[in-house]
């Protein structure tokens, strides 16, 4: 999921919901907040708007992989802390399909 610093709160809660619908089906989701121009003079913007993703999401995620800034991208990867979640094997099959 992309994000950039300048995100509104309604599209911020938009992007969330959808975070929140992939970790439920037991996907793993990378976040980046990607800066444009001068926006690298300012990373500590990315840090606080990844702070405040992660701070919305501590219910349903934990972190998998802290904060790194790769070029103009500032990335993390949060994982479901629920062990029920509706992981699939590779085949595509559910996991009750395999217990028979």
């Amino acid at each position: 999921m992309r994000l950039g610093l300048k995100i509104g709160a309604n599209d911020l809660e938009i992007k969330l919901r959808k975070i929140r619908s992939f970790l439920e089906d037991g996907h793993k989701v990378k976040i980046m907040a990607f800066f444009r121009g001068r926006e690298m003079a300012h990373q500590e913007l990315g840090h606080q708007l990844l702070a405040r993703i992660i701070q919305s999401l501590s219910e349903v995620a934990v972190v998998d992989q802290t904060p790194q800034l790769a070029g103009k991208n500032l990335s993390i990867v949060v994982r479901s802390n629920n062990t029920n979640a509706k992981a699939k094997n590779p085949q595509g099959d559910s996991e009750a399909d395999q217990a028979l």
